[in-house]
């Protein structure tokens, strides 16, 4: 029942990050962020990502863990 619990909770987090990365992409301060990171990443080479995309990966990610507790049998 407690893994349903913290599944359940896991689920709720993660659509909450996948909202909040999906608004922040389509806001100004998304748009901006991206072509600094952009402009920044062609100056020095490097690999860096926008925040809304850490938002929207760390989402889809919490929201497979939660369904993958939530739905699982406990063995045993």
């Amino acid at each position: 029942m407690l893994r349903r619990i913290i599944g359940f909770i896991l689920i709720c987090v993660g659509a909450w990050l996948l909202i909040r990365g999906w608004q922040r992409k389509d806001s100004l301060l998304g748009s901006i962020s991206e072509t600094g990171t952009k402009i920044a990443n062609r100056f020095d080479g490097g690999t860096r990502t926008p925040t809304h995309v850490v938002y929207v990966v760390g989402g889809g990610l919490l929201i497979a863990c939660g369904t993958v507790l939530t739905l699982s049998k406990r063995k045993g």
